[in-house]
């Protein structure tokens, strides 16, 4: 009852929230992404079970973060996992909607989802940790209320795709600019990064830009192989 009535922990709740609301974007984007080319009953099971799984991955992690974040080359690694499965996303809506959905099973989808939020979380839990200040029920309560706003902005952005299919190129884009931080964040990359302000961007863009490259690429040469048969 003490523990409700601090003014610490209102006040820690409310600035985990609102860390959240801020970082829920980017995951909602991945689960939009891999769940679109589903069924309508199989995609409400994939942005469930990918948000519930998202939130307790960055419970996990947050316990972790700080001795991840030190391992060299594992946000290379990462960065590169994402830049991988934005060009995977993008392709096959490139390669239509039909075919897309002829592939895609809701397993697939949720692999795809824990993938890519294990990786963006690496950075988003430290900010969470930080600001939960050690408070483990005020970690899990901030993190559980990010479930709802992560499902309700996954199917946001599936109606948003639906009706402006651009948002899928930016989406994928997206992740590639988060791909490209993550690997400008690695620790072996720290020096040079502080030495060098614009590398952080740069290293965004060009993920965003291997991204799109690599999609139009692959879907290109899938088109090409169909045309050949």
């Amino acid at each position: 009852m003490e523990l409700l009535q601090s003014t610490d922990f209102w006040l820690g709740l409310l600035l985990i929230t609102w860390i959240n609301i801020l970082l829920s974007g980017d995951n909602a984007v991945v689960i939009a992404l891999a769940a679109r080319g589903l069924p309508p009953e199989q995609q409400k099971k994939a942005i469930l079970f990918g948000s519930g799984a998202a939130v307790v991955l960055r419970i996990g992690l947050t316990v972790i973060a700080a001795k991840l974040m030190a391992l060299e080359y594992l946000q290379i690694i990462g960065g590169l996992l994402l830049l991988w499965i934005g060009a995977q996303l993008l392709e096959a809506e490139e390669e239509g909607n039909e075919e897309a959905s002829e592939h895609s099973n809701l397993f697939a989808a949720v692999r795809t989802i824990l993938i890519a939020d294990l990786v963006m979380s690496l950075d988003n839990v430290i900010g969470v940790a930080a600001a939960a200040k050690g408070d483990e029920v005020l970690l899990i309560i901030g993190l559980a209320i990010s479930i709802p706003l992560v499902i309700f902005g996954s199917s946001l952005m599936i109606k948003l795709m639906d009706r402006f299919p651009i948002i899928i190129t930016l989406g994928a884009c997206l992740i590639g600019w988060v791909g490209g931080e993550t690997v400008a964040n690695d620790v072996t990359l720290k020096a040079f990064g502080e030495a060098n302000p614009w590398f952080h961007m740069a290293a965004a863009a060009a993920g965003a830009v291997i991204v799109l490259g690599w999609g139009k690429l692959k879907s290109a040469q899938h088109r090409a192989e169909v045309q050949a048969d």
